[in-house]
């Protein structure tokens, strides 16, 4: 089990940062290209606990179908998304909208688990994840403004 976790400051509102992210397809928008990200669901998607969304996409080139479910939905605070199928064991995405300084802090916290276990982790998706979380906050600071501090850990996280 592993655990990623990043946190960035936007100056704007959780409630204008929360509904960018209600929008399931502007997670397009802040997914790095290499990753050929498509959403399968059609629009609209009503974001609400018990929504599935269907994507595709290629790690390292090869084809991959995921499936998430929204497990928790607190507009203007809080999200969690879960993975139904796809490439990984385990992945469970908090995603946290707290009122800061006149702003938003974001924080993304992840627990997931890989096939392969730590050799697959240290060879491929440790870095995947990270720069995958990197090129995100690039865009949403291209789009609200502001600044990012990140954190990882191998710790499991706790919800």
């Amino acid at each position: 089990m592993f655990t990623y976790k990043s946190q960035l400051w936007l100056p704007c509102p959780p409630a204008q940062v929360f509904d960018f992210f209600s929008d399931a397809h502007n997670l397009q928008a802040i997914t790095p290209n290499w990753l050929n990200f498509k959403i399968l669901t059609p629009a609209p998607i009503r974001m609400k606990e018990g929504t599935l969304i269907d994507y595709q996409l290629r790690i390292h080139g090869l084809p991959v179908r995921w499936q998430t479910e929204i497990t928790a939905w607190q507009p203007a605070h809080r999200f969690v998304d879960e993975q139904r199928r796809g490439p990984y064991r385990l992945w469970i995405h908090e995603h946290r909208f707290d009122a800061r300084d006149g702003g938003t802090t974001c924080t993304d916290q992840v627990r997931y688990a890989v096939p392969g276990g730590e050799l697959m982790y240290r060879l491929f998706v440790r870095r995947d994840v990270e720069r995958i979380f990197a090129f995100r906050a690039v865009k949403l600071r291209a789009l609200f403004g502001g600044g990012i501090s990140k954190k990882r850990s191998r710790q499991p996280s706790e919800f």
